[in-house]
This record gives structure tokens, sequence and C-alpha cells, in this order.
């Protein structure tokens, strides 16, 4: 037989093994699998046609460990907190008129979403969805149903970890969210209204996304539609894994308007491995307040690019001011890790355990330092009320800096106050009733020093205001 002939009877040979299997082996049920599918085919010159998720995948292979949530608050008869304190008054005016007090207003419900991270039953979900609650009940995907033991909650993450007493449940896998990329397709499983089950899907929208009041959580923001009812069910990447906590939505209205937040899976799971250990959760505290560095900001400072944490204040008695950090420093790393913006810097830092020493680089005064920092708790922050005026009926001396359209004044407790501002120190964000605590990091208390200070900062001077009990930097761009 030639050597043509041989190969040929290979081929065939291996043609027949093929056909006489079933399927591809499947893999592992723990290796994460892209349930992208390709929608055409290779083109001759290489490129490849648009690639669309297959999201019936990810449901029939995840949605067994996600669940619906029931906690409902029932009133106690002896609480009379909760009743309208004229009730009583009216029922004894008018004995036939209706029941003021029916059924629906004996106990009030949430209704959530969650999902198992555990066999043994271990259940994450948002801390809204049960706060305040009397009893929890937990509803599996195939319909059974348990009562659920809270082990702990945290409001600052709005982080729950429950407990059903069950054995061999399905589980989530867990990803990393910092592999993910805005434009990546996401998809969310969970109860909005009351409609369990319910799959929505879109895009990351962004990333390190900070809100109002919550400072240090750096939110995934998503397209994908949650409403009331979603509240801590998964959101899903394309490898069918729990990249963050569905939590947030922006909305006028109540419902879902193109904007949701969800907590990153990584912060979640810290939360949850403290609260599974001790009930609670420790962070990290240093003890500053922070600003972003803008790119005036970022000139004034000497900076090559606007990035970093700007320290406009030091809590006296912090870890930060025992460790040296000045006002006027602009944090750009923790551990080695860059700070981009303002808002990355609390979300490191609370990732971190208290008594931890951390190692910052600062740049002070046009030069990169290293700093040491053992941090603190919250606990050892002790509040101190500050109270400084921002003006003194007692004015001392006025003087006005005119290539800026400032008018300023020292009064009696040698404070240099803003008493008008126009120009080039209003676009600057200066205001009338501004302190001025240092020019071009010089502390000014009198016309002599804030000349001094002026003269040799040349065109880019930043500026430390105290506005009421805040400090901030602003950035005064000379002509």
């Amino acid at each position: 037989m030639n050597k043509s002939l041989l190969s040929l009877a290979l081929l065939a040979a291996l043609a027949l093994a093929a056909c006489g299997k079933d399927s591809p082996t499947p893999p592992a049920a723990s290796e994460p699998v892209s349930i992208i599918k390709q929608t055409e085919p290779p083109k001759a010159d290489g490129t490849v046609g648009m690639m669309l998720p297959d999201f019936a995948q990810l449901v029939a292979r995840e949605g067994g460990a996600v669940v619906n949530i029931q906690a409902v608050r029932e009133r106690d008869e002896n609480d009379s907190s909760s009743e309208d304190p004229f009730l009583e008054f009216f029922k004894r005016l008018t004995p036939d008129a209706p029941n003021l007090s029916e059924d629906e207003n004996e106990t009030s419900a949430n209704f959530g979403s969650g999902f198992i991270i555990s066999p043994d039953g271990y259940i994450l979900t948002n801390t809204h969805v049960i706060k305040g609650m009397t009893s929890i009940k937990v509803t599996l995907n195939d319909k059974r149903q348990y009562p659920a033991k809270l082990i702990g909650q945290d409001e600052k993450s709005d982080v729950a970890l429950l407990k059903i007493q069950a054995q061999n449940l399905p589980t989530v896998k867990i990803g990393n969210p910092d592999e993910l990329k805005s434009g990546e397709w996401v998809a969310a499983i969970g109860a909005p209204f009351g409609f369990e089950n319910s799959v929505t899907s879109g895009i990351v929208s962004a990333k390190n996304r900070t809100l109002p009041d919550d400072g240090y959580m750096p939110f995934i923001q998503t397209d994908v539609a949650i409403n009331p009812g979603n509240s801590g069910g998964p959101l899903f990447n394309l490898k069918g894994q729990v990249v963050g906590i569905n939590s947030q939505i922006y909305s006028r209205s109540g419902g879902f308007m193109g904007i949701s937040f969800a907590i990153p899976i990584n912060v979640a799971m810290n939360v949850a491995d403290q609260l599974k250990a001790t009930g609670k959760v420790e962070r990290g505290q240093l003890g500053v307040v922070i600003q972003e560095v803008s790119y005036d900001l970022a000139k004034t400072f000497g900076l090559d690019k606007p990035t970093g944490a700007l320290v406009a204040k030091v809590l006296a008695g912090s870890p930060a001011e025992q460790g040296g950090i000045k006002v006027g420093d602009i944090i750009r790393s923790v551990n080695g890790s860059e700070v981009r913006s303002s808002g990355d810097l609390p979300m490191t830092i609370s990732s971190l355990k208290p008594n931890q020493t951390v190692k910052l680089g600062v740049w002070r005064k046009g030069q990169m330092h290293e700093v040491e920092i053992k941090l603190g708790t919250q606990r050892d922050l002790a509040t101190k009320a500050e109270r400084q005026s921002s003006e003194d009926s007692d004015n001392v001396d006025d003087f006005q800096f005119a290539p800026a359209g400032l008018t300023l004044i020292v009064n009696s407790n040698g404070k240099i106050v803003v008493s008008n501002v126009k120009g080039i120190a209003a676009q600057a964000g200066l205001r009338r009733g501004d302190i001025l605590l240092e020019v071009a990091g010089k502390t000014v208390h009198n016309q002599d020093e804030f000349n001094e200070a002026i003269n040799s900062a040349g065109k880019n001077i930043p500026l430390l205001v105290q506005r009421g009990n805040s400090n901030l930097f602003m950035a005064l761009i000379l002509p």
C-alpha cells in the first residue's frame, strides 16, 4: 500500500471513530465557559463576524443558584409607636366606621433576590432587602421554600449574608470584576416586581463609579434593566460568573431608566467572609478628607497628569496625622497600586483591615515620598466639633489682589477672608466667605504673608480654602 492510500485509510478510521462519539466531552462544572456564539463564519480576509451572547445557556447553567427572597416585618401588638396617635380617638368618635387597622397595616414585606454561594445554604443579598424585618423566606428555583437566618448585614456596602438549612445546593461561580471592560455584555437574573426568574441583559457602562453617600464603593454601572425586586440578585459575565450584586438604580419614576449599579463581587465576598466569621465588618481608616485632582490643580502642584487623591484635611489624632500625612499631599499609590482618581483611595483603604500597615506613594512639594501608616478603625477617629467663624465684625485690615479679582479681609482672628470675588478668582470657584488657609503651600495670616506667597508662586497657584467645616483646594491660574 502506497503512502497516499495509507493516509486515506487513516483518515477514514479517524472519521469513523469520531462518528461513534455522541458529543464532545463537556467541560468540568467548575470551569467557566464562555456563552458567546458567532453569528457569521470567518471571512476570506480573516475577519470574524459579529459575536453575540447566548443567554439561554447562562440561564440553564446558572439559574438554579438564584433565589427569591421575601422579608416580612410583623407589627408588635404591644408596640404603639407604629400606630397613628389619633387612631383610637377616631375609633371612639365613630364606633361604626370601618376598621382603620386592617391586615395590610399589620405587616409589611420586602421582595428581593439573592444567590447561593455555598452548597450548605449561605446566600448573598442586599441589606436594604432584609433590614428591619422579623422573618425571611427564601424560595429556590425548584420552588422549595426555607426560612432563612440572618448571619449578618453591613449597611455601608449594602451586603447581607443569609443561611438556610439545606445541603447539596447549586452555587454560583465567582468572577473577577477587575477583568470587566466597558461595553462588555452582562446579564441579571432576579424577580423584578415579583416576576421570579426574570432575565435581563445589557452592557457594562462604566466601572469604579462612586455615588453620593457611597464614597468607598466602586460600583459597576450597567444598562441592564434592574427594577424593584432585582435587588440582591447576581450580575453575570459571559463566562457565567457572578461579577456583582445588583443594588441600585438611578430613577425619577421608581422604574428602570437605563442606569443601574452593582456591587463588585470581590467587595461583597470580603464582607461576607467577615460576617460569617464575626458577624460584623471592620474597615481600615486613614483619617483624611480628600478631593479630586483637576487638570488645573495638577498644573499648580507640578504633576504630569491629574491623578491621585489630594489631601484637603487631616483629622486630629488619626493614623494619617500620626504617620506624617500633610494637607496638600497628593496620594498617588497604595502598596504600589496606582490611585487614579480620588475615589480609588477610600475604596482601597476600606478593603484593608485595621492595624494593617500600608505604604503610600505621596507627591509633596514636587517630589515623591513613601509614607508608611498603620491603619485605624472608625472607632479610633474621634469626631471634634470645629466652630470657626468665616467672618468677624471687627475687621482689622482689608486689601485687594487685583490680577485675580479678589478683595480680602484680615479679621481679628488672623484669618484671611474673601469679601468680594470676580474674574479669574470666580472662575476658579472662590466664594465670598471662603477663608484662605494656604497659598502655594504656605500658611497665610496677613497681607504680607499673602503677598510673599503669591510672589513666589508663579502663574499656577494652589489655594487651600476653608468653606464652612470643609477644606478644599482650588487652582488659581493667572494670565
